[in-house]
């Protein structure tokens, strides 16, 4: 059964199913609803990672994986039920892919000893690992695409954004506003103007918030969107022939689903990223002949290279890496969800790694630590070629502003810990 919908499918799933995996990733997908053209491909290669470790390696450290997917529909109240359903499974990792599921499950995960891996969304101050024991959001988060493109303004404006004027496009919900505070601070030290521009989900009606940008002229527009919004956008920014070379995504707004749609009017849009675009990597040929081939695809196996397909199966990589890094550690394959966790705060990702994963030059290189959940904040760019249909990589993964990020993630992750009685260092 491939397309699973909520709980009961989950339960009956189990209840079919003779043996559990000895190493079960939930995969809180969302195959249906408005954000589906986004969540489908992220599925697709989270689980299509895993199904090749299976059939290629035998597992990893000789246990089979398993996939336990839930259906959330992009709805936090859907997730929430999907966590409780598949906890206790003995669930390694949880990765919701949602800001708004992130939020309701950072206490629950971490009162139940499981780790959550928030790649590049959710809760930014979640780096601080001193407060934040359970919850892990790197190789980048939504700070460091705010600086990682104000850096690249910077790159492009002779090192001087004095007097501009930047926009925020921002889906109006706990994602959309990650990005404010961070913006607020970097307008500050640089001496840009920056301007608030809200989309209510899902997004389909943006007429007025884009005659405001024509009327304002802002120099630069900074979208933080994610489904049909960022459809709409692109193609409202070419109503009004907005340069697309100064419109620029955070990575959930730089998809080909975003572009696609506008045509040749999209040329030039570009997009922050965290890793690689493409398929020519050596780990897609794996894919080809050990999944799709022997008909086992999560999809139609029509996603390989997308975007967000490479995404999905990134996510599942670093899952996999720190699997092994906790099997390392403990001496054990069949580990449980808290040695999962100390092989996640032990990651290590090098170049010379990622090579051998047959996947060189995909992504920066990072450690993980107790004092630091979020990696080293590299981020680089990428631009759409609408004539070749294609995204490619137009910088390199590059640090980002850590005086004005480090601060603020001081400030947040010590709110939340009064807040909660959360007794602050590191286990």
């Amino acid at each position: 059964m491939k397309y699973k919908l909520g709980t009961l499918a989950v339960a009956s799933l189990m209840a079919a199913s003779p043996v559990m995996a000895d190493l079960v990733y939930p995969s809180l997908s969302y195959r249906t609803g408005p954000y589906a053209a986004g969540g489908i491909p992220f599925a697709d290669g989270y689980q299509d990672y895993f199904t090749m470790l299976n059939e290629r390696d035998g597992g990893i450290g000789g246990e089979i994986t398993r996939v336990l997917e839930c259906e959330t529909g992009y709805n936090t109240e859907k997730g929430v039920e999907c966590y409780e359903s598949t906890k206790g499974e003995g669930s390694l990792v949880y990765q919701p892919l949602s800001t708004g599921i992130t939020y309701q499950l950072i206490p629950k995960t971490t009162a139940d000893g499981i780790p959550m891996h928030t790649m590049g969304y959710g809760r930014t101050s979640a780096a601080n690992g001193e407060v934040f024991s359970h919850t892990f959001n790197y190789p980048a988060n939504y700070w460091n695409g705010a600086s990682g493109a104000i850096n690249y303004l910077l790159e492009t404006n002779d090192g001087d954004l004095n007097g501009k004027k930047i926009a925020l496009v921002y889906h109006n919900s706990a994602y959309g506003k990650e990005p404010i505070r961070t913006l607020e601070e970097l307008a500050k030290k640089h001496g840009f103007e920056l301007s608030l521009v809200p989309v209510d989900h899902p997004g389909q009606e943006q007429k007025s918030q884009w005659l405001q940008i024509r009327r304002d002229r802002p120099d630069n527009v900074i979208m933080y969107g994610w489904g049909v919004m960022n459809q709409v956008a692109v193609q409202e920014a070419a109503n009004i022939r907005f340069p697309m070379e100064n419109f620029i995504g955070i990575w959930w707004s730089g998809s080909e689903n975003d572009v696609l749609a506008a045509g040749a009017a999209a040329n030039g849009y570009k997009a922050l990223t965290f890793h690689g675009v493409g398929s020519d990597f050596p780990v897609f040929d794996d894919i080809q002949t050990h999944v799709v081939d022997k008909g086992l695809a999560a999809g139609a196996g029509d996603q390989i290279g997308t975007v967000l397909y490479n995404r999905g199966l990134y996510a599942a990589m670093l899952a996999a890496e720190a699997t092994k890094t906790a099997q390392e550690i403990h001496g054990v394959a069949d580990i449980t969800p808290a040695m999962m966790r100390d092989g996640m705060e032990a990651l290590e990702i090098t170049e010379a790694k990622m090579a051998a994963l047959g996947l060189p030059n995909f992504g920066p290189e990072f450690n993980v630590s107790c004092e630091n959940h979020g990696g080293t904040g590299l981020v680089g760019m990428t631009q759409w070629d609408a004539e070749a249909k294609e995204w490619s990589l137009i910088s390199d993964f590059a640090p980002t502003d850590m005086d004005v990020i480090g601060p603020l993630i001081e400030e947040d992750s010590t709110a939340y810990a009064s807040e909660n009685n959360i007794e602050v260092g590191c286990k």
